[in-house]
């Protein structure tokens, strides 16, 4: 099952339970970083370039639901 991505004008409801703000997200993403690496071998990445990403699951931390959610309108949004 596809999941729905948020925009700017709409966010995630769960269809379950009603929640809107609590969710564990799990994402595969191919990125292409740019790291640098300190005199004693510490790495820190400084560009981070997204070639691509999917969200694969999406499961409501209030009821635990897996994969049920809509968007629903942001308040206030321009529709």
């Amino acid at each position: 099952m596809a999941v729905p991505t948020p925009t700017a004008e709409t966010r995630w409801r769960c269809t379950l339970c009603g929640n809107l703000t609590r969710f564990d997200v799990t994402r595969s993403s191919k990125v292409v970083e740019y790291v640098h690496l300190d005199l004693a071998g510490a790495p820190n990445v400084e560009e981070r370039e997204v070639l691509s990403e999917s969200i694969e699951t999406v499961r409501c931390r209030w009821c635990n639901a897996v994969d049920e959610v809509e968007l629903v309108d942001r308040p206030g949004a321009e529709v």
